[in-house]
């Protein structure tokens, strides 16, 4: 896979990208992400990638320019057809595992950070841009919403986890949360690990986990158990 992120500031996201498993998929050559600083792509002496809002309003807003002429420069190497090009956003599809795990099939991704305002809507009249939210709340930076869906997506990638049944196990990948997990000491502060996890009965021990995801899931999220009960 290959990702482009498209950045007015990209030292928010170069320490991040060369740490931990997004370090590992790099070397192991699963993934290659490329920076690409919107500054660059500016044409006055300032390298001004902001301007205030037709209209009035409250912030600034990045302008068109930089950002398509960074676009532009991408796909002269890349197919747009075969490319997904991402930009987080409130007004976005709501990220779940689902959808990162389609994302995960992708050969190109384009993440395109956000910053101040927003982002001078014309971008969408030259490039399929889809919207995508981590949630109900604002962010200061799209840098850091693109981290986690980087992170998201790259573990999933083959050859990334050395187990992946431990990616595939994980909460929301079946619609349940995720069952509790325990390891050494046997007992801590008189709090002992359940019984069934040192039997060594894995029968059961899958059906405790399975008992616990759906407890657990149809205490804390309620909406996603009615779909897993429905689906």
């Amino acid at each position: 896979m290959h990702i482009d992120i498209i950045t007015g500031f990209p030292g928010i996201l170069e320490a991040p990208l060369n740490e931990s498993m997004i370090r590992q998929s790099q070397r192991k050559n699963a993934v290659n992400i490329k920076l690409h600083n919107l500054r660059d792509f500016t044409k006055d002496k300032h390298k001004t990638i902001d301007d205030y809002p037709y209209g009035g309003a409250a912030g600034m807003v990045l302008k068109i320019e930089p950002l398509i002429l960074a676009l532009d420069a991408i796909f002269e190497e890349y197919s747009v057809d075969e490319s997904v090009i991402i930009m987080p956003s409130p007004r976005g599809q709501k990220l779940d595992q689902e959808m990162v795990t389609k994302l995960s099939l992708a050969s190109h991704l384009v993440f395109i950070c956000g910053h101040y305002k927003g982002i001078d809507e014309r971008v969408n009249d030259f490039y399929p841009v889809r919207e995508i939210s981590l949630g109900d709340y604002i962010l200061s930076a799209g840098e850091i919403a693109v981290l986690a869906m980087v992170d998201s997506i790259v573990r999933l990638l083959p050859g990334v986890m050395s187990d992946i049944d431990s990616a595939w196990t994980d909460s929301f990948n079946d619609l349940l949360l995720d069952a509790p997990y325990y390891t050494r000491p046997e007992v801590f502060r008189g709090k002992k690990v359940p019984e069934v996890l040192l039997s060594g009965n894995h029968k059961n021990i899958d059906e405790w986990r399975q008992q616990q995801r759906e407890k657990i899931t149809r205490e804390r999220r309620p909406d996603l158990y009615e779909k897993y009960k429905n689906q």
